[in-house]
């Protein structure tokens, strides 16, 4: 017995080797209950777009605690009782010029600082890795445009992966449904319980500190591919191939989604990264490409042309 399971167990790590790029991995990007702000930054871009996001908000506080306190005063100033005599003037050329030329350099000084943030995004650099995704009715394809494979990537729960040859424990799960069979699926995968509408049976796999560019595209109707803690969102538009670029900084697992309302599934189209060191990239490509090449054209590859 203790050899059939020892077997068993062996037979079971190398149809899982894909996925051991997960091992040790931490969750970083994710959505948590009762928080408020960002998730935290996982690429050079979030971390601008998160620097500009604070330089703004000082910047807007400043206003309103600067405008609530002119209310302040002119209400306890002029009030009737403190002010019974009204002023008669009816302009202040001195201050008329203040409030449109203060507001004017304000804007100047965002501007100065978003364009660039703006600009950085919509430049795209020679990426280290190119992969090209292509949104579904309702999942995503993904080609690793120079390794010569590629995969689809289900919800966690959908249909497609639910199976009881594989897995027995499959007839007992409900798709789309979260329940104690549905958490148990999630756990066997290595994922937590509470990832259900966030982790994928497949999952795209980058190295850390590489540049990455994602080649965007739909096959049917317009999806969104979104990443927010690498502070990326490209529509996926069928007939056009966009493109979008981030850096990872720090290994881990990154949950997106689907941010284009693409039909009655739509809420069911999330996207999982998992960002690895040099070395478990590469070993990964090696058993991924074994498992994922295939002499047919995937459905991944099928894209609109209209």
């Amino acid at each position: 017995m203790k050899n059939a399971l020892t077997l068993s167990g062996f037979i079971a790590a190398l149809s899982s080797l894909p996925a051991m790029a997960q091992e040790g991995l931490e969750t970083i990007g994710k959505p948590h209950d009762g928080l408020m702000g960002f998730q935290p930054a996982g690429s050079e871009l979030a971390e601008g777009i998160h620097a500009l996001d604070h330089m703004i908000l000082i910047i807007i506080t400043a206003i309103c605690v600067f405008v609530a306190g002119l209310l302040l005063y002119a209400i306890f100033r002029f009030n009737r009782r403190a002010n019974p005599v009204a002023a008669k003037f009816t302009h202040h050329t001195p201050i008329e010029i203040a409030w449109t030329v203060i507001p004017i350099l304000i804007l100047v000084v965002i501007g100065s600082f978003s364009l660039p943030e703006l600009f950085r995004q919509q430049q795209i650099p020679e990426g280290d890795v190119t992969i090209k995704v292509t949104g579904y009715q309702w999942y995503w394809g993904y080609e690793y445009v120079d390794e010569g494979f590629a995969f689809d990537s289900y919800l966690i729960g959908h249909p497609a992966t639910i199976d009881t040859n594989e897995r027995p424990a499959d007839a007992d799960v409900t798709p789309f449904v979260y329940n104690d069979a549905m958490k148990l699926k999630l756990e066997d995968a290595g994922y937590a319980g509470d990832e259900f509408l966030l982790a994928t049976n497949t999952a795209v796999v980058v190295p850390v500190n590489k540049t990455i560019v994602m080649q965007v595209t739909g096959a049917d109707v317009i999806h969104s591919w979104a990443m927010p803690a690498f502070g990326v969102k490209q529509d996926a538009v069928p007939g056009r191939l966009a493109e979008l670029w981030f850096k990872p900084t720090k290994e881990g697992i990154y949950f997106g989604q689907c941010s284009e309302l693409c039909g009655k599934d739509h809420a069911y189209m999330p996207i999982t990264i998992k960002v690895v060191s040099e070395e478990a990239y590469a070993e990964w490509l090696k058993t991924a490409a074994e498992e994922y090449a295939d002499a047919d054209l995937p459905r991944s590859f099928q894209i609109a042309s209209n």
